[in-house]
């Protein structure tokens, strides 16, 4: 029987989280620190919640990437991995985007997977975004085959408009299918699980990063139909901390929209998304 929130298994576990320092990644790394889980937390900023570790890197900058990865090899064995970090293109640009949002993160993670326990948990933030991951399925096989981060970041240049576009739908989708594809050859080797979940517009920094691009009247027209209102940093982490929970043992290479039913309403017509168009500030 599962004894209270002990019974999730991050007692005394040694847990990475990126991202830790800001949104839902913040939310992430308090609450696990709350379930009794060493947390240490890798991020550009140096995080305000309580932490057993701090490691500065920037995901786009594939050295540090490495560096950190080395340094966290002293956790081995490490039980939990929180791929958190991202941002939006607008921010440093789409290129930065992808640079951060999938390739570093995919090499920070596959640089930790031998510091992984067997029977370790990585679960990871993509987003609704990616909810048209499949019609772009045969490009995004293309990028995944390449596993250094130099060719494929080259990959993307060689043709930007049409496999970088604006960066964050692309690497968003990426995640969702190396997410989908890594799961089995982890899961067959050592047990590993690896699962992502896909948010709704939620209330965080990235959010106000986002607004001089997005319009109020988008954020407002967004329906909410679980909440009834934007999702909270708090909304989005404990599904991400539950699916990443050992008591989810049957369920890896899974994409959890955690979007108040966005996806699943435009999929099945419950929702009309024309009120996308025009999101964008002019």
């Amino acid at each position: 029987m599962v004894q209270g929130l002990d019974g999730l298994g991050y007692r005394g576990k040694t847990v990475v989280v990126t991202g830790g320092a800001s949104g839902m990644g913040e939310a992430v790394a308090r609450i696990l620190g709350e379930l009794g889980a060493l947390v240490h937390i890798v991020d550009i900023q140096a995080p305000k919640v309580p932490h057993a570790g701090f490691h500065a890197c920037d995901l786009s900058d594939f050295a540090q990437v490495r560096a950190t990865a080395e340094a966290l090899k002293a956790l081995a064995p490490i039980d939990f991995l929180f791929p958190c970090a991202g941002l939006p293109p607008h921010v440093k640009g789409a290129l930065y985007c992808m640079r951060v949002n999938y390739i570093g993160t995919r090499l920070l993670v596959e640089q930790l997977v031998p510091s992984l326990a067997d029977g370790a948990g990585i679960a990871l933030i993509s987003s609704d975004a990616a909810m048209g991951w499949q019609k772009n399925l045969a490009q995004s096989l293309e990028m995944l085959a390449i596993s250094d981060p130099d060719e494929a970041l080259a990959w993307v240049e060689a043709d930007p408009a049409k496999r970088l576009r604006d960066g964050y739908t692309t690497s968003k989708e990426m995640l969702v299918v190396w997410v989908q594809n890594a799961a089995v050859a982890l899961g067959n080797s050592r047990r590993i699980r690896f699962n992502a979940i896909g948010p709704c517009p939620t209330k965080t920094a990235f959010m106000e990063q986002s607004a001089d691009v997005l319009s109020q009247e988008f954020l407002d027209s967004w329906p909410y139909p679980s909440l009834g209102r934007i999702a909270t940093a708090e909304d989005q982490a404990w599904p991400l901390i539950l699916l990443n929970s050992p008591l989810n043992g049957a369920v890896t290479g899974s994409f959890l929209y955690t979007d108040q039913g966005f996806a699943s309403g435009v999929m099945t017509g419950a929702i009309d998304p024309s009120f996308m168009m025009g999101s964008q500030k002019k």
